[in-house]
Parts: structure tokens; C-alpha cells; sequence
């Protein structure tokens, strides 16, 4: 048998984490059906943030001070965009009028169809930076244009159906009831078998996190090309989404701010794509300080501005 190398050795340590902190929560949080508290969600992230540091920790001592870097400033951005998709994932919630009892089911097999897809995503992405290492800078103009538009846009203030290709396309395939099914994803009745709008939530969640991925792991490249660095903070960013949604579901009017320090993250991430052209490049431990310092000055003035 071949020997393991040491990114395996990480990757199954990594695999070994997610499985047992998956599976705890099937077997603990799932049982219940009542909204997650403010402390449970506190605790939970405290939980997922930890773990992620002393991922950061093993990563430091394996692979150097370098990597430990990287993953630290990817997995930082990355749970910083994230926050942007859990106001999303509380305008689906409420165009479905899910009941509060079941937002935990809907938020862990959506996130579960997250994580898969932008796994798939991920590595496609891996494979062209390979191939044609110049797309990186494609990605950089893109970057840029989105954090701008995001920047200056109003935002959504609701969930548009007609705009979403996952609502269309599974409406327009499957056969869906107009209630929660008692809590169950599929129903039978009259002999013919019908989903329920928890599953259609489920299939919107996952599939919209992906259309925030297009912006988010591209700019993941611009930290580091490093396999593991970028699929282990993807992943541990977007497992930290859930306890994020009970933690920010009251505060979302607080955190006015917060979207546009967002859009100066990308826009910052772009540029730092785009000047590797001119062979100008800035240090990851540097980046790490300016994303950090831009979302903290964005909470703070959140806070601080008056209703």
C-alpha cells in the first residue's frame, strides 16, 4: 500500500472532524424542533470557530507558517461572505413561511447541498487555475465588478421567484404541495406523490449559496492555489452558516454595514489578482490584516449608527 503523504494525513484528519460534528448534530440538535436559542447559536459558532482554529493550528505545524496564513485569511473572507447568504436564507425562509421548528432541518440539508456543490465547484476551479494559470486574472475583473455593484447597489429586500433558475426549473418538473408536510421533505396523497415546500427551500438554499460561491471561491485563488488551504476553509466557513443564521436572525437591520464591508473585501481581493500582472503582489499575512480591519470597521460602524 502506498504510503500517505502528509496533505492526506490532514485531509483524513480534516474528513474525521466534519464527520463527527456532523453526526452529533444529527443525533443531539436534530431531535429537536425548537428554534435554536441565541445562547445555543453563540455556543455552536464558538464551537465551529474553534475547531476551525486549531485546524489552523495543525495546518501551521505540518505545513508551515505559510499555509497556516492562507487558510486563516481564506477561511476569515469566506465566513465573512457568508454572512451576506444567510440574509438570503432568511428572505427564503420567510417567502415559504417556514415554521421556525424547522429551520434547523432546512439549514443542515441546505448547507449539506451547498458544501457538495461548491466541492464540485472548487475543484473544476483548481483544474482551469492549472491549466491556464491567466484565468486568474479573469477572475480578478470579476471580482472586482461584483464587489463594485455590490457596493452600490440598494440590495434585495425579497426573494423573487421568477428570478431564481432553482425555483423554476423544480417547479416546472416535480410535483410540490403548498405546506410543510408535517415536517417530512415528501408526501403521498391520492396515490401520487408530491414534495414539500421544505424541500423546495432545501433545493433554494443549496443552490443560491452556489451562486454566491461564483464570487467567493474565486477570490479564495487570490490567497492561495493550495488544494487543501481552499477546500478545507470553503468548507469550515460554510459549516459555521447555520449557527451564524440563529445568531444573526435578530440582528440583521443592526448590521447595515456590514454588506457593504463585504463589497470592499472583494473589491480589495480583485485588485490584489489584478496587480499580480504588474508583479506587484501583497503579502498574505498583510491581506489578512486589511480584510480583517475592513470588516471590523464595518460591524463597528453598524453598531454605532443611529435607527
Amino acid at each position: 500500500m502506498q504510503q500517505l503523504g502528509q496533505d492526506d494525513v490532514i485531509l483524513i484528519t480534516f474528513i474525521l472532524i466534519i464527520g463527527i460534528f456532523l453526526i452529533a448534530d444529527l443525533v443531539i440538535l436534530q431531535r429537536s424542533q425548537k428554534r435554536t436559542s441565541l445562547k445555543s447559536a453563540t455556543i455552536q459558532i464558538l464551537c465551529w470557530v474553534g475547531v476551525s482554529l486549531l485546524f489552523c493550528a495543525l495546518l501551521f505545524k505540518c505545513k508551515g507558517q505559510e499555509a497556516a496564513t492562507q487558510y486563516l485569511s481564506a477561511y476569515v473572507m469566506e465566513y465573512a461572505l457568508s454572512a451576506d447568504n444567510v440574509f438570503v436564507f432568511i428572505l427564503i425562509l420567510n417567502f415559504f413561511s417556514i415554521a421556525e421548528k424547522y429551520y434547523h432541518k432546512v439549514l443542515f440539508y441546505g448547507i449539506g447541498l451547498a458544501i457538495l456543490l461548491r466541492l464540485i465547484f472548487i475543484l473544476a476551479g483548481i483544474s482551469l487555475v492549472n491549466h491556464f494559470h491567466w484565468i486568474l486574472y479573469i477572475f480578478g475583473a470579476i471580482i472586482v465588478y461584483t464587489g463594485a455593484k455590490m457596493l452600490f447597489s440598494k440590495g434585495e429586500n425579497e426573494f423573487d421567484p421568477s428570478k431564481n433558475f432553482a425555483y423554476r426549473f423544480l417547479n416546472k418538473y416535480l410535483n410540490f404541495t403548498n405546506d410543510d408536510g408535517g415536517g417530512n421533505l415528501r408526501v403521498q396523497r391520492d396515490g401520487i406523490n408530491y414534495f414539500t415546500i421544505l424541500f423546495l427551500a432545501i433545493a433554494i438554499i443549496g443552490f443560491t449559496d452556489l451562486v454566491f460561491a461564483l464570487d467567493s471561491i474565486p477570490a479564495v485563488f487570490a490567497i492561495s492555489q493550495d488544494k487543501l488551504v481552499i477546500i478545507t476553509s470553503n468548507i469550515f466557513a460554510v459549516l459555521g452558516l447555520r449557527a451564524m443564521f440563529f445568531l444573526l436572525y435578530d440582528m440583521v437591520k443592526k448590521l447595515s454595514r456590514l454588506h457593504e464591508g463585504i463589497s470592499i473585501v472583494l473589491i480589495f481581493i480583485g485588485i490584489k489578482m489584478l496587480l499580480e500582472i504588474v508583479k506587484i503582489s501583497i503579502s498574505t499575512e498583510v491581506s489578512l490584516l486589511i480584510i480583517v480591519g475592513i470588516l471590523v470597521s464595518s460591524v463597528i460602524l453598524s453598531l454605532i449608527k443611529k435607527k
